[in-house]
């Protein structure tokens, strides 16, 4: 008898709740009809009230349902399945074996096919790439140990755990780690890395109080022995020409010590260095960075055409090889920032399939091949890439989004909304305990050595014994009519455009 009674009791319940439910959905709807018919920003909404409100809502899940459940492995931008796996399985350091054929469409053009040699070397005869020195002629030269190292992302862009944990798995892969313009920070310093100082244009770190470069605010950075070299930012491939804004509010205490700037000042990035407007005057500014720092001075800029660089090589003639920037990043228009206007992003800047066989020839042609070093940037992110790179003309390549990866990123495209689920790019400390630094930095230092380890093995099937003895000869990229054209035909080494004097 007791549990009839109970039983209606809960029948009777659900039934109320049942009704109140669809009353409260119809007063919503009604509310929301209402409110539709009377705005005047939505066409769709107005001349559909309620239901227009659904258009919204799928074109938001969209993302995800595409990424999920619909994109395949291979088609997905800017990075696609197959390559955000590929960094996964180098994480967590398992076997990147893949079973019965590749997924990729090898009749792309413009995708690379390295010529695999007749007599490879024996095992025993393959060797590790050796270190390489960059500004032998600073008072303090950098000893590179590795092809493959990490990109410039700004503490402020990232959060503090995840400079903390890329900084820890930079130090146990041997690699360096790039700061970015947003200055060093004390958790950039903690890993006990090497490290490239980027000096973006408003010189956040070594400033003065007008914003100028200060010679004593250089040196102090210089004064870190992990600090080994300096990056003069000119451009960046997201945004070529564009220079970047922190807001006001985030710039707090720390930030501002950081940076140069007052507590709640607007952190705002001229779109050039002020004192560089041609050539000589950004080797007068390169030359001021390497004597006051006594460490190695590079550039970093992106492809746009030939005659920027050929006027630079030849102001370097008419100086003295001395004179030279100690390298040169180059960044291709496909590299990625965390926020940068859309017609900067899509259509500014040479890919840096194209521009850098470019600058390696004019650097070559110039006869400045082992003064001035090259640096690939930019959508690099496999061992494909990174071997494609070297066999194209650089001496070394960064990462910053594969490095990304490494920490968790799951590429859910809001690095500028302060909402970043993984706690990369946010502030959020909610979403900042997701990402644990005692985890994370084994997986940012297995992804490199997964990197070096497969690149290795990409020039022994070439035939060669390390990474650096790659030639564009040991590349085919496939052409529009599905043939494959040896790289050194498509892109040939330019004898000098120009007079350039002798080194």
């Amino acid at each position: 008898m007791i549990m009839v009674e109970w039983t209606a009791w809960v029948i009777e319940f659900l039934a109320l709740g049942f009704v109140f439910a669809i009353g409260v959905g119809v007063a919503l709807a009604l509310v929301f009809f209402v409110v539709d018919r009377t705005q005047t920003e939505d066409a769709i909404r107005r001349n559909y009230p309620v239901i227009g409100r659904f258009r919204h809502l799928f074109t938001e899940l969209g993302e995800f349902f595409r990424q999920y459940f619909f994109a395949m492995d291979r088609e997905e931008l800017p990075f696609n399945r197959a390559q955000r796996d590929w960094v996964k399985r180098a994480c967590d350091g398992k076997g990147n074996t893949v079973a019965f054929g590749s997924t990729r469409n090898i009749n792309v053009p413009g995708t690379p096919l390295f010529v695999n040699a007749a007599f490879p070397p024996l095992d025993q005869q393959a060797a590790k790439t050796d270190p390489l020195v960059i500004g032998p002629g600073a008072r303090e030269p950098y000893v590179a140990p590795s092809i493959f190292n990490l990109s410039g992302m700004s503490y402020g862009a990232i959060s503090k755990p995840a400079v903390q944990a890329l900084s820890r798995g930079c130090k146990e892969a041997g690699i360096w780690m790039n700061t970015g313009e947003g200055g060093l920070s004390p958790y950039h310093l903690e890993g006990g890395c090497d490290i490239v100082f980027q000096i973006g244009t408003a010189k956040f770190g070594v400033r003065d109080e007008d914003g100028n470069l200060s010679d004593e605010k250089l040196r102090e950075v210089a004064a870190h022995p992990q600090v080994r070299m300096f990056e003069l930012k000119l451009a960046q491939g997201a945004k070529p020409g564009k220079g970047g804004i922190l807001p006001a509010a985030k710039v707090n205490e720390e930030i501002a010590a950081i940076r140069g700037l007052k507590v709640g000042q607007a952190g705002i990035s001229p779109n050039r260095h002020a004192e560089a407007a041609t050539p000589d005057e950004l080797l007068d500014l390169i030359a001021r960075i390497r004597d006051v720092s006594g460490k190695p001075v590079g550039i970093k800029t992106v492809g746009g055409a030939e005659e920027p660089f050929l006027d630079l090589f030849e102001a370097i003639a008419r100086r003295g090889v001395a004179s030279a920037p100690d390298f040169i990043t180059i960044d291709g228009g496909e590299g990625g920032t965390g926020a940068a206007p859309m017609p900067l992003i899509d259509l500014v800047g040479m890919s840096i399939r194209e521009a850098l066989p470019m600058v390696s020839g004019l650097r070559d042609a110039a006869g400045l091949k082992d003064r001035i070093r090259l640096v690939a940037s930019g959508k690099l992110v496999n061992p494909g890439d990174i071997a494609w790179a070297l066999a194209a003309g650089a001496d070394f390549v960064t990462s910053a989004r594969g490095f990304m990866f490494s920490l968790g990123c799951i590429q859910a495209l809001k690095c500028n909304k302060n909402t970043c689920p993984t706690g990369i790019t946010t502030h959020q400390k909610r979403f900042q305990k997701g990402l644990v630094v005692e985890d994370k930095w084994r997986r940012v230092a297995r992804y490199a050595e997964g990197i070096v380890k497969e690149v290795e093995v990409i020039a022994h099937s070439v035939g060669v014994s390390e990474p650096r003895q790659m030639r564009r000869r040991h590349v085919r990229l496939v052409q529009a009519d599905g043939r494959s054209v040896p790289m050194h035909v498509v892109h040939p080494r330019p004898d000098a455009a120009r007079p350039v004097a002798a080194e």
